[in-house]
């Protein structure tokens, strides 16, 4: 694919200091419309919040032609054009507060290349665990994906969410939306907000809505049924992308364990996203 030996990437490390200031957990609570949310110094940090921080700090001069680092840094540098986050898998062990100073140490797992209908394919599995003065917070896997460029857009196999779901719930989505959530997570990848871009380059019928903001929504729709429970693991999938003009479904039901599987489904109710929460 290169002339670079992706193996030599696993095993990289890199550790990353922060504080977890109130204004981007505020920012945030006004984007989903909870000004009420209690995210001031000292008060927990709802969980997967903590993607406010750590944020890619890189120059102009920095970023490739998709708006995203150009690779090579802490990730490998993939020839591959397109990339996608793919999936995630977390493990909660204790609160992070507002206000205090939180480290995040990240580790490349593994490297693996694959063919899949759209071509060559390479995943990159990385490993990050966060923790503040009291101890380990957080251990989170995150799954990215490296796809070549199409030359068309093709849409998914349908694939319906469940008819025995216990909650539906609409949800709007638009471009003022993702621009704040871009803002928010310091990420410029172009298929959230330049719509030419978009269509011309990556051959998408609108603009994408990001996997990490589909993954955050369905579980503050978990939490919203769920006030007097903590998650303590979450995974989610990316299964179709998401698009702003699309009207959106959050939608869940329960599992024997007292978990929950959650789906987000787009205008046509097929699933875009799907995630399964445990409580502590």
């Amino acid at each position: 694919m290169n002339d670079v030996n992706l193996q030599d990437w696993v095993g990289k490390t890199e550790q990353i200091k922060d504080r977890l200031y109130p204004t981007p957990a505020k920012a945030l609570a006004l984007t989903l419309d909870d000004p009420h949310r209690q995210v001031g110094e000292g008060a927990p940090l709802p969980e997967i919040w903590h993607w406010l921080y750590f944020l890619p700090m890189v120059t102009r001069c920095e970023i490739g032609p998709d708006g995203h680092p150009k690779r090579g840094g802490f990730l490998p540098p993939i020839a591959l054009e397109r990339r996608m986050w793919a999936s995630g898998h977390l493990v909660f062990h204790q609160d992070v507060l507002i206000g205090e100073e939180i480290t995040k140490t990240s580790e490349i797992l593994k490297v693996s290349e694959k063919e899949g209908k759209a071509g060559k394919m390479v995943f990159v599995t990385v490993r990050h665990s966060v923790r503040s003065a009291r101890g380990v917070a957080l251990d989170e896997e995150q799954n990215i994906v490296y796809l070549p460029m199409p030359r068309a857009y093709v849409p998914a196999p349908p694939n319906p969410a469940p008819d025995d779901l216990e909650w539906k719930e609409a949800y709007s989505v638009d471009p003022v939306l993702l621009f704040r959530f871009s803002a928010l997570t310091f990420n410029a990848h172009r298929i959230h907000y330049d719509i030419k871009y978009a269509a011309e380059v990556e051959k998408y019928p609108g603009l994408v809505v990001h996997g990490p903001l589909q993954a955050l929504l369905l579980l503050e729709s978990a939490r919203k049924r769920n006030p007097d429970k903590k998650p303590a693991r979450y995974e989610f999938r990316a299964v179709r992308p998401l698009f702003d003009f699309d009207q959106v479904c959050l939608g869940g039901r329960m599992k024997a364990d007292g978990g929950h599987d959650l789906f987000m489904m787009n205008t046509d109710g097929h699933m875009t996203m799907q995630a399964t929460i445990s409580w502590r």
